[in-house]
């Protein structure tokens, strides 16, 4: 059938009006221009699609509400830190490392208002089943407060052991409070754990509700993926793993058990954990900013140890790229060695040309990652950089001992990040992550000697051999590599 002469005029009208509204978004936000002119160029030929996909995954929309309400919570932290921090948490003697330490502690400042905290103990955890009878032995002996924040929970094995540990202290009489994301653990909130923490009396919270309604006004697609523990003010974790037994967790995606590290924390970096734990929480529930900190217990927290800590909490409406600068402080200033172990290796350009960098320059750099990952897009998308890097004198290791999870960085033996953050599009630009800058010799060192394991159970990818690889192969990569943004 026909389109009428009226009604031919109405689409192009409709069209002409997408692409100019579209157009003039995208302009004024300034994205790359490479991705600015493909945003463009999509809505210009496929108008309504385009729209669709736009409004989807073009920005970083968190709402005109959470926006509010995060830029009056800065405004009651503002007041809190007066009443918190002491000079003393701040005065880490400089002196005592390597001149790019101080670099990366004003990059923090001036990218998140984080600046590094003294007097810390830290203690590094790899072996999965002692880091969940660790947490829930600490959780055993909280007396005042209990606050954890997950991307994923998932029950079975040890992990309902530390499930179990926070309901015998709710039931004690122990403030506590779970933030767990809505989309990552939507299989166990179908569950019934969540009623049964809800009975004893904890404080549960789904983080970031994702439905058709909100996903007019804010993307689904952004993820609370910081992995957080504060009990009574005095210890915090943080890390890689998810609240999961691995022997339990997706036992059916073919890629092995989930390796993971954590760090136990005593000490003023307590302090920053919690509070962005407690930003989390206020920003999904409305509650009372005040009566919150204090029920977290965060003014007991005192010096514990040597180690100094930098937490950068990132993500939309957070910071812009501080999570991204800071990758490329540490990147660009290592001059010896440079070894990063992700599971998802999808870079954005900056990253890509900072390793080839450190390579180019007599750095030794090696990238580990899992020889399979739980996402067939990821796989593809990945390998679709390799080239470029071991061209330029990146070696990349392939780890065969399952899917190696843990997000770390060591520099020089000095100078280490670990923390929820994978090297992709989504934990630089859509994830709401947090990573631990440290400046403590001692502690990279335990951090190198982790990363020297994972180097034993690897593959060595052969360039000569990886660059003749078949032409479908090398099509089907780069496709997916179009994807990254999304990935």
């Amino acid at each position: 059938m026909s389109l009428t002469p009226f009604t031919s005029e109405i689409i192009t009208a409709m069209h002409i009006a997408i692409v100019i509204v579209i157009g003039v978004r995208v302009i004024m936000l300034r994205p790359v221009p490479g991705i600015a002119l493909a945003w463009l160029l999509l809505v210009a030929v496929l108008p309504l699609f385009g729209l669709v996909l736009y409004l989807s995954f073009g920005e970083r929309r968190i709402g005109q509400s959470r926006a509010r309400r995060m830029a009056a919570q800065r405004a009651d932290f503002d007041i809190l830190k007066k009443e918190f921090f002491r000079e003393s948490m701040t005065a880490v003697d400089w002196s005592t490392h390597p001149p790019m330490s101080q670099q990366m502690d004003r990059l923090g400042r001036n990218k998140r208002e984080s600046p590094t905290l003294a007097g810390n103990k830290l203690m590094l955890y790899s072996d999965t089943q002692q880091i969940l009878e660790a947490i829930a032995t600490d959780v055993d002996r909280a007396k005042n407060s209990v606050q954890m924040a997950f991307y994923i929970w998932h029950e079975g094995g040890r992990a309902d052991k530390v499930l179990e540990a926070i309901i015998c202290a709710a039931q004690r009489g122990v403030r506590c409070r779970l933030l767990i994301d809505h989309l990552g653990a939507a299989s166990w909130w179908r569950g019934k754990q969540p009623e049964r923490l809800r009975e004893a009396g904890v404080e549960l919270q789904p983080a970031l509700k994702v439905g058709l309604l909100r996903g007019l006004v804010t993307r689904n697609d952004l993820r609370l993926h910081r992995k957080i523990v504060t009990i009574d003010g005095q210890i915090g974790w943080t890390g890689s793993m998810n609240l999961v037994d691995p022997r339990f967790f997706k036992q059916d995606a073919g890629v092995g058990e989930w390796i993971d590290a954590m760090v136990r924390i005593e000490g003023i970096a307590v302090l920053a954990l919690g509070a962005t734990l407690i930003g989390d929480w206020l920003l999904e529930t409305g509650e009372d900013t005040l009566q919150v900190v204090e029920s977290a217990n965060l003014h007991s927290v005192r010096h514990a140890g040597t180690a100094d800590v930098q937490v950068i909490p990132s993500g939309p409406g957070e910071s812009s790229d501080a999570i991204l600068q800071m990758l490329l402080g540490l990147i660009y200033g290592a001059q010896r060695e440079l070894v990063l172990t992700t599971p998802y290796f999808v870079p954005d350009e900056a990253i890509l040309r900072a390793l080839r960098g450190a390579a180019g320059r007599g750095t030794d750099v090696d990238l580990i990652v899992p020889a399979e990952v739980d996402s067939t897009l990821v796989r593809y998308a990945s390998r679709s950089y390799y080239d470029d890097l071991m061209e330029a004198g990146v070696r990349i290791r392939l780890f065969h001992g399952g899917l190696l999870h843990t997000k770390s960085i060591t520099v020089d033996g000095e100078v280490s990040m670990i923390g929820t953050a994978n090297i992709d599009m989504r934990s630089l630009w859509l994830n709401y992550e947090l990573s631990l800058f440290v400046y403590d010799a001692d502690f990279t060192q335990q951090l190198r000697a982790l990363q020297a394991t994972y180097l034993e159970e690897c593959e060595t990818i052969d360039y000569e051999v990886w660059i003749n690889r078949s032409y479908i192969q090398r099509f089907v990569e780069n496709t997916f590599r179009l994807a990254s943004p999304l990935l």
